[in-house]
C-alpha cells in the first residue's frame, strides 16, 4: 500500500458537489480515502478568472502504481466533464493532482512527483498542512508546515 496526497480543485458549477463527487469516485476507483481537509476558496493561479476555486487536500491509501493512479485520476476528471483545452490554465469542473506519492521522486514526460509547483501554491499548501503538516517534501527536505511559512 502506498500513501498518496492529492490536491483537488473546482471553479465551475457546484464546486462543493464537484469535490464531493470526486472524493466518492476516488474511494471507488483509486483507493481508500484516509483524510480530507476542509474546502477553501482561492483565486485562480496562473491565469485570470472571475470564478474562485474551491480547493482541498486528500490522503489516500492505494495499491495502484503512480502511472496507473494518474490514469485513474484523468478518467475521473473526464467522467466529471473536464476537458483539456490546449496548453495553459483554464476554468475547470475538477482538477486532481498528485502532490506526493509516498517519498517517491520521479520525473517523466507524463508525471513529476513530487508535484513540481506545489511549494509555490498556497491553495495546495494550506489544505495539505491541515492533514499532513509534518510530511517532509522528499526533495526540498522541508515539512509542509515549513513550506506554508516560506515566502514562495
Amino acid at each position: 500500500m502506498s500513501l498518496v496526497f492529492l490536491s483537488l480543485g473546482s471553479n465551475l458549477g457546484n464546486r462543493r458537489l464537484n469535490l464531493k463527487s470526486a472524493l466518492d469516485r476516488l474511494g471507488e476507483s483509486a483507493g481508500r480515502v484516509i483524510k480530507s481537509s476542509g474546502m477553501r476558496e482561492y483565486n485562480a493561479w496562473g491565469y485570470e478568472s472571475r470564478n474562485l476555486f474551491l480547493n482541498m487536500a486528500v490522503e489516500i491509501e492505494t495499491l495502484l502504481g503512480a502511472y496507473e493512479l494518474l490514469r485513474v485520476l484523468k478518467e475521473i476528471e473526464g467522467e466529471m466533464g473536464r476537458t483539456q483545452a490546449g496548453s495553459g490554465y483554464t476554468d475547470r469542473i475538477i482538477d486532481i493532482d498528485i502532490i506526493f506519492y509516498d517519498n517517491l521522486v520521479m520525473e517523466s514526460e507524463e508525471l513529476i512527483i513530487p508535484h513540481p509547483l506545489m511549494h509555490k501554491r498556497i491553495f495546495v499548501l494550506e489544505p495539505l498542512a491541515e492533514i499532513a503538516g509534518d510530511f517532509v517534501h522528499p526533495v526540498l527536505n522541508k515539512s509542509v508546515f515549513d513550506l506554508v511559512g516560506s515566502p514562495f
